[in-house]
């Protein structure tokens, strides 16, 4: 059973030049207990995506068309107090910086104290409780339920961050890039910690980075994002060894691996189109090594293939029905 399904998903920001096409057309679906990564350069759209899905969205950008439905409710038509119970109850968020996500003026036992005080009618010892156990989760000792932000390390205030998440048992935690500012030892410790968390309680992960490496083992599906679009979507392991689509193909050139003969690291050349005034076909065309007359022509489809998703001429031909 889909948790969250989201289709044809666009997000606009309004910029001097005229609306930019952050996220364009795009649709997927996360099955429950699902980790699902969302990988692609930085400014390529996953972020906003992700605010999108959440409500979470400020201006100048907006959601101009499609749709989010969680568990059946289509979450861009809840407003005040029913958006705001699905939210943190069901849906809760882990942001990028830790230390600016967290108040440095509260205690983490208050910040989380307040959370559960929005959402629920416990008392005082039931919410400390629950506190302790959360950070107990995390392997946060809660001693440091009196404890400020600024006295834990960055891989603490991490962990308490995604303890917070988990205060009301969701079924979906959306993660913006969490591993972003820790060092590979704490990534590593980190991404292990949500796994265990992930099988032991059953949750969803929907979780964006630019780091590709970082959800190599952990996630069960992956999806490669360019230029506001998904270009490729499938199993981690498959896009891993047999990535399909010419940018894939170059994310995974442009990182080095542990294993194997060492190789030169080779980048992909250029910039993304304008997202004002985009290109008529392949938005990647003007990058790729096998771009074709037909690429710079027509803009391909994400057609599926047996579980495997991918947006290229070259992996679809198009038919010429003429």
């Amino acid at each position: 059973m889909n948790v969250l399904e989201v289709r044809d998903l666009m997000v606009e920001y309004d910029t001097p030049a005229g609306p930019a096409q952050a996220v364009h057309g795009v649709s997927f679906d996360l099955a429950e207990g699902e980790f699902l990564a969302i990988v692609g350069e930085s400014g390529c759209g996953k972020s906003t995506m992700l605010f999108a899905i959440a409500r979470l969205l400020s201006a100048p950008a907006r959601m101009v068309g499609g749709e989010v439905r969680f568990n059946g409710v289509d979450l861009a038509r809840l407003e005040g107090e029913d958006l705001r119970q699905v939210r943190w109850r069901d849906i809760s968020v882990v942001m990028q910086s830790a230390m600016n996500a967290l108040n440095p003026t509260l205690s983490i036992g208050a910040q989380l104290a307040d959370v559960c005080r929005a959402h629920t009618d416990w008392d005082d010892a039931r919410i400390e409780a629950r506190s302790a156990e959360v950070l107990d989760m995390v392997s946060i000792d809660r001693t440091h339920l009196k404890s400020y932000p600024f006295q834990l390390s960055g891989g603490m205030r991490q962990r308490a961050m995604i303890a917070m998440a988990l205060l009301l048992e969701p079924k979906l935690i959306i993660m913006d890039e969490p591993t972003s500012a820790l060092d590979v030892v704490a990534q590593r410790s980190l991404m292990r910690q949500v796994e265990n968390l992930r099988q032991r309680l059953g949750f969803a992960v929907l979780f964006v980075t630019h780091d590709m490496s970082v959800v190599s083992h952990f996630s069960d599906r992956l999806a490669v994002m360019y230029a506001g679009e998904f270009v490729e979507l499938g199993r981690t392991r498959e896009v891993f060894d047999q990535p399909r689509h010419p940018y894939s193909v170059g994310l995974m050139d442009a990182f080095p691996s542990l294993v194997g003969e060492p190789r030169e690291l080779v980048g992909i050349p250029g910039n993304p189109p304008s997202l004002v005034n985009p290109p008529g076909g392949c938005l990647f065309a003007a990058r790729c090594p096998s771009v074709t007359d037909e690429c710079r022509q027509y803009r391909p489809e994400l057609v599926d293939r047996a579980g495997h998703a991918t947006r290229c001429h070259l992996v679809n031909p198009r038919r010429n029905d003429g």
